[in-house]
């Protein structure tokens, strides 16, 4: 590393658990070495008894944070009493108040642009938010500035909306979050780094251009980064380690080189692509737009709307003219023994039809209650898959996981796009006492490098469609706690290979089974274990709701 460089953390929500922010870092810095610097986004502060006994020690010099920390301004009303000033302000020895926006550079050169609290549409906002005045009165110096490139860091509590969309698809998170006025910010600041929280999840998105591609002489990339809050139950991520050159002691052409997996920009939308934002405050000759949001013009007859049209319909590649309308399932193009209207489907494997998904027993399963998620429709992969397909197939998903958590197993799903006319979603339930998660992400992981394939793994609320676009052949694995594991296959790919690590000696035990043909029942034995399947999943089967 260079003389310029910087080595920096950033935390999500620390809600006064201070003691297990900084003893974590000091951990860290005793392992790796010293940091340079730690920021904060969402709530620093806490609201309980115990949050504000914590803080009054680091407030009285008692304890001390071991590294110089900076910190947004509160994100909810309970907080703003700890920020005495919306300037800015030393807060504790160590722990710096950045203030309600503004541009923090420091000595080495790093620039970072930072906007505390959520957003108000109305003047005058409550001390925990920020308004459109506000971030025109961040942008407008920066960008009048000619020899303006961009910041190095920008800070948010809340995310932008629409940062999980990509080129071709429009991926909508469990919950919406985010707002529109700080996806403008975003799109006008281009930060090499963005940091978000206050939704509890963590979430890295692919890194995004900031230029069109031979259109715009080539910019740097921005990355966007939402981190959890401190000591969360569920042990999402919320500390993030980077090293950082300031864009003003680097070489243009080491600035605006591209990483591999570079997408589109998000926030940026041309004609039928356009995501519409609303009115933000940003740009002076913006018109007022509705706040709702669509990725796709769905008006040439589509299906659309509601829940669907915000998430996309159809997949098709654009044309030269845009056309993003929707497109239907592709035809098979010889027999298929899993469209449910085709003549070869096996229907007393079925235990449960949906509107555009349905549920099958498994061929000569790992264990009697493996079954298959497929499409009604002729689909190849997930990647291809319309947005209300998805959404029902994840219904499915979820119901599964109910299902086999109350008989004390785990759901663990995988889809192998390679060599198959048909999606098929295989999950398969792997007793809880018998091995934990980390043990079949391990499985996988080491027979998957035993075999010269490495397999990464996804982050969390990344969808696949980001890394895989359709016609890719891939290999991929959905974990019970979320944890998405994928494979792009270059040339050779062991077929039975997801069934080989469940079967393996290390999980299921069951090696024998590993190839469903092998496994072969007979119809009646088939019939049984359909109908047996089919009455203890009847609780969770929300198709019977209709």
């Amino acid at each position: 590393m260079g003389d310029q460089t910087l080595r920096v953390l950033t935390c999500g929500d620390v809600q006064g658990k201070f003691n297990d922010l900084f003893n974590r870092v000091r951990t860290i810095q005793k392992k790796s070495g010293q940091f340079d610097l730690l920021l904060c986004v969402g709530d620093f502060f806490g609201k309980t008894e115990e949050s504000e006994a914590e803080w009054q020690e680091y407030k009285t010099g008692a304890k001390k944070a071991p590294i110089h920390t900076c910190v947004l301004g509160a994100a909810s009303q309970a907080t703003v009493k700890y920020f005495p000033s919306a300037d800015g302000c030393e807060l504790a020895e160590n722990i710096t108040y950045l203030g309600r926006r503004g541009v923090f550079t420091g000595a080495s050169g790093l620039q970072i642009a930072y906007v505390s609290g959520r957003e108000a549409l109305q003047e005058p906002a409550p001390a925990h938010c920020f308004t459109p005045k506000d971030l025109l009165a961040l942008v407008a110096p920066l960008v009048n500035n000619s020899k303006f490139r961009g910041v190095d860091i920008l800070l948010t509590s809340q995310w932008p909306r629409g940062v999980w969309h990509s080129y071709f698809y429009s991926f909508e998170p469990d919950n919406c979050c985010g707002t529109a006025s700080v996806a403008n910010l975003a799109d006008k600041l281009k930060p090499r780094y963005h940091f978000a929280a206050v939704e509890g999840a963590h979430y890295e998105r692919l890194p995004y251009r900031n230029h069109m591609v031979l259109q715009e002489n080539a910019q740097h990339v921005s990355r966007f980064i939402a981190l959890a809050s401190v000591s969360n139950p569920a042990k999402k991520k919320y500390l993030y380690a980077f090293n950082i050159v300031p864009m003003k002691s680097m070489e243009p052409s080491e600035l605006v080189k591209q990483p591999q997996d570079v997408t589109e920009n998000p926030y940026r939308r041309s004609g039928k692509e356009k995501l519409q934002r609303g009115k933000t405050g940003l740009d002076p000759a913006e018109e007022e737009e509705p706040a709702a949001q669509f990725f796709f013009d769905l008006s040439r007859g589509g299906r659309g709307g509601g829940r669907g049209g915000g998430r996309g319909q159809g997949r098709k590649r654009p044309s030269d003219e845009g056309d993003l309308s929707p497109l239907s399932p592709a035809q098979p193009t010889g027999p298929c023994w899993f469209c449910l209207a085709s003549p070869q489907v096996e229907k007393h494997l079925v235990i449960s039809i949906g509107t555009h998904c349905y549920l099958a027993l498994a061929k000569g399963g790992l264990t009697p209650f493996h079954v298959l998620v497929l499409p009604i429709g002729h689909y190849q992969s997930v990647v291809e898959l319309a947005s209300e397909v998805v959404e029902e197939m994840d219904k499915y998903k979820a119901a599964l996981h109910k299902f086999y958590k109350s008989r004390g197993e785990r759901c663990i799903s995988f889809e192998r796009n390679y060599r198959s006319q048909h999606l098929q979603l295989q999950v398969v339930p792997v007793p809880l006492d018998k091995c934990a998660t980390e043990d079949i992400k391990e499985a996988f992981m080491v027979q998957a490098g035993e075999q010269q394939m490495e397999l990464m793994e996804i982050p969390e609320h990344t969808d696949l469609k980001q890394i895989a676009p359709p016609g890719t052949p891939y290999f991929y694995v959905e974990l019970d706690t979320g944890e998405k594991l994928y494979y792009r296959i270059q040339k050779h790919f062991p077929l039975q290979f997801g069934r080989e690590v469940l079967a393996s000696e290390a999980l299921l035990n069951i090696p024998a089974r590993a190839d469903w043909k092998e496994c072969k029942q007979t119809r009646e034995e088939e019939e049984q274990c359909s109908a047996t399947l089919r009455d203890a999943f009847k609780p969770f089967d929300f198709a019977l709701e209709d």
